[in-house]
């Protein structure tokens, strides 16, 4: 989408606000990595939508004990675009959001590491769903790069399991049915009640527990800002919604008056 389908006056409004705060809180999903090659998971060109089988392999239970599942797990690894994607012009504000001095913590759902590879402070990043870009052992707890397991997979290994115990591998991230980490989703709500701006970008608020952030920035009196390209589902909870390309808009919001 365009961002001429977000209203002019209302961006320019969310760049002031934006400007006047001093703890920014951010929270993105994959609407923000599209840009960059990285196909997002509900949307109409999503994943999910495309083949219900990619949706099987994000299971932890069709993933521990289906071999299929995993093979085609596997393979989807090995092909995955986000091994070449570039962090884009919306990654790329973040950075830019971070060197003013506004950023207080970027949450992320996504697991493809692109804030990182922008620029951002690592400790700033929180990561809820974990990172694709290692691999977690399901028996021993083994992690490593995953660049290790995907070279196995070149090589003729169509379900690598771990050398050290033979063990299910799979990704360090978070899978459907997984316990996500305490810790780090107690950190993501409490930055949302320290924000003064809480802006959520490219996600559509369906998943718990981090939709959940935007109740909790508005109740500690934060002004919730949502840029997506599709309406979400906290719409209604925002002070400002902004409907468009994330990677045209963002650069804008994050621009100063001086520029």
């Amino acid at each position: 989408m365009s961002s001429e389908q977000a209203d002019v006056s209302e961006i320019a409004r969310v760049r002031d606000l934006m400007q006047r705060s001093a703890h920014i809180v951010v929270l993105t999903g994959a609407g923000i990595s599209t840009d960059s090659g990285i196909p997002d998971y509900r949307g109409p060109n999503g994943l999910w939508t495309k083949n219900p089988l990619a949706e099987k392999t994000s299971t932890l239970s069709h993933y521990l004990n289906d071999p299929a599942v995993r093979r085609f797990a596997w393979q989807t690894r090995v092909d995955s675009p986000a091994w070449s994607a570039q962090p884009n012009a919306g990654h790329l504000a973040l950075v830019e959001l971070e060197r003013q001095g506004r950023l207080h913590a970027l949450v992320t759902q996504n697991i493809d590491e692109l804030h990182q590879r922008a620029g951002n402070d690592p400790a700033k990043i929180i990561e809820v769903h974990g990172t694709m870009r290692r691999y977690h052992c399901w028996n021993c707890s083994d992690e490593g790069p995953m660049d290790i397991m995907l070279e196995r997979v070149r090589n003729g290994e169509q379900d690598p399991h771990c050398l050290l115990c033979g063990g299910v591998v799979k990704s360090a991230t978070i899978s459907f049915g997984q316990s996500l980490v305490p810790e780090v989703i107690a950190r993501a709500l409490r930055v949302a009640e320290e924000a003064d701006v809480l802006i959520a970008i490219g996600t559509s608020l369906k998943v718990y527990p981090v939709k959940n952030m935007i109740p909790r920035a508005r109740a500690a009196g934060a002004t919730v800002v949502i840029l997506n390209g599709e309406p979400t589902a906290m719409d209604h909870l925002a002070n400002h919604v902004l409907v468009g390309s994330v990677s045209e808009i963002m650069p804008g919001l994050c621009r100063t008056e001086t520029e």
